[in-house]
């Protein structure tokens, strides 16, 4: 069984299309200047529905983590276990994710990431993070 992939939107077309080009980047609000994520056309601190898409430096630190080791959705079970973590990017963005190549017991807040794309399908790259340095 394949893994369920993202369904791109009108919302976050193009965050999907950067992360195939191997960028990260947030819609930001042309109005407070606040980035945002996940993708939507109403910036949730002043409404305001003007904003432009800019490049992330990807870097961040993991702000919680959790470890999963069932029970999941039948999709996931041969991937047990695995790692959720929220990074708080440079950016000010929080992010869910995994953190690849780090085993659980290395895994805690604070840890510091760099953001990675790995290719799913043709058309979905997804962001991923590794230990930075």
């Amino acid at each position: 069984m394949s893994l369920p992939l993202p369904q791109p939107t009108g919302d976050d077309a193009e965050f999907w299309a950067a992360a195939r080009r191997g960028e990260l980047r947030f819609q930001r609000c042309t109005a407070c200047g606040r980035f945002r994520h996940y993708p939507r056309p109403t910036c949730p601190q002043c409404l305001s529905r003007e904003f432009t898409w800019e490049q992330s430096s990807g870097h961040g630190t993991v702000y919680t983590c959790t470890i999963v080791r069932g029970p999941t959705l039948p999709a996931f079970e041969t991937e047990l276990p695995y790692n959720v973590v929220d990074v708080l990017l440079d950016e000010g963005v929080h992010f869910v994710s995994q953190v690849l190549d780090c085993p659980p017991e290395e895994l805690h807040a604070g840890l510091p990431v760099e953001a990675v794309f790995v290719l799913a399908s043709e058309e979905i790259t997804l962001v991923k993070f590794r230990r930075a340095g």
